[in-house]
């Protein structure tokens, strides 16, 4: 049986609800607006200690009985925060009934607690709902910690205006026209148009002014959230970021892969280190290149007795680096990717861990 995303999620949620005995739900808007779903949805996915080292969690429903709207969610994502599930949404997206958000909220809570012992159907193919992705959350660490305004809560939803993207493009050193920006609050009639002006222009400004390969890339694909093509957009400026901190710190001359894999290795072989071929170096996968970089960069720093380096299990390299990336900022390096990232030798990911590195080695030099 072929369901959208949305179809599948209310299924999942009408589900548990059934099981509560609570009424059904036909959407993540209008119905969910007094959050007394979600109160009840909560409860049934929480946590009974029914399985070997997971915990019970007793949610606290008295909050349910709270006479406004408003105070009543935030007693309810109090709630799904104990969860580790309050991403997405504020108080005030619950009220006004964000369909986008919510979604979202729901995805993010069926993907960590689905509580299906066994699916209704067998013909329902679950796995294609999806949460936020490493690769995501990533994109929007690197943002927030960046100071953009709105903070971004939810990837697409948040940067459908391009407002986002725009001071993304100021960061980078790209002028924004601003006179040339709609700027919220948005009337509602019209308002979609006003979001897709904008990001007309902030695709134009990736093409013309930042010289960004957009092949395909519309305004109408940022506003709708595309998600292949708004990675695209998203993964050029963070790119550009990082290089333009090397440049900065080497007086202009141009970074490349090619200069930051160098330094790299110049780096490690001083330190009588390993080194690596490229961002794709298997050996990345222990973390080692990475956890001797950081101890080249600040000798002394690295424990090696808590690091295992040879005949690593799966749990022994996402261990091994854990650690690198933690040791990676406090040493003073603004490393946005993931222990993950590592461990799978992903090399974009792979690229920003160096350069960020290089950036901390370059101001220590």
């Amino acid at each position: 049986m072929k369901l959208s995303p949305e179809e599948l999620l209310l299924r999942w949620a009408n589900y548990h609800l059934e099981e509560a005995g609570c009424g059904k739900i036909n959407n993540f808007s209008a119905d969910i607006k007094d959050s007394k779903a979600y109160y009840n949805l909560l409860n049934q996915v929480a946590p009974k200690g029914e399985e070997e080292g997971i915990p019970a969690i007793v949610v606290d429903m008295t909050g349910i009985r709270e006479k406004e709207d408003l105070k009543r969610a935030e007693c309810m994502l109090d709630q799904a925060d104990r969860l580790g599930c309050r991403q997405f949404v504020m108080p005030a997206d619950v009220v006004r009934g964000n369909p986008k958000l919510n979604l979202a909220f729901v995805a993010n809570l069926f993907n960590k607690y689905p509580a299906l012992k066994k699916p209704e159907n067998q013909d329902i193919d679950w796995s294609s709902i999806e949460g936020e992705t490493r690769e995501e959350r990533t994109f929007r660490n690197w943002m927030n910690s960046l100071g953009v305004n709105p903070r971004v809560n939810h990837l697409y939803a948040d940067i459908d205006d391009a407002l986002v993207i725009f001071q993304l493009y100021e960061k980078i050193k790209v002028p924004v026209d601003w006179d040339r920006v709609n700027k919220p609050p948005y009337s509602k009639l019209g308002s979609n148009m006003k979001k897709l002006e904008n990001c007309n222009y902030a695709v134009e400004l990736g093409k013309k002014e930042a010289k960004f390969s957009l092949v395909g890339i519309a305004g109408q694909d940022l506003n709708a959230g595309n998600r292949t093509l708004t990675l695209a957009l998203l993964w050029q400026l963070m790119r550009r970021y990082t290089l333009n901190i090397l440049e900065d710190l080497g007086d202009g001359q141009k970074v490349t892969d090619d200069t930051i894999v160098s330094w790299v290795n110049d780096t490690l072989t001083h330190a009588e280190k390993n080194t690596i071929s490229s961002f794709k170096d298997l050996s990345i996968s222990s973390s080692m290149p990475v956890l001797d970089l950081i101890d080249a960069i600040q000798p002394g720093s690295i424990r090696y007795d808590l690091v295992k380096a040879e005949d690593l299990t799966e749990e022994e390299k996402l261990n091994n680096a854990k650690y690198a990336i933690s040791m990676a900022r406090k040493i003073g390096a603004r490393v946005y990717a993931l222990p993950e990232d590592l461990v799978e030798v992903k090399p974009k990911m792979v690229m920003t861990v160096f350069a960020c590195l290089m950036a901390r080695g370059m101001k220590r030099a």
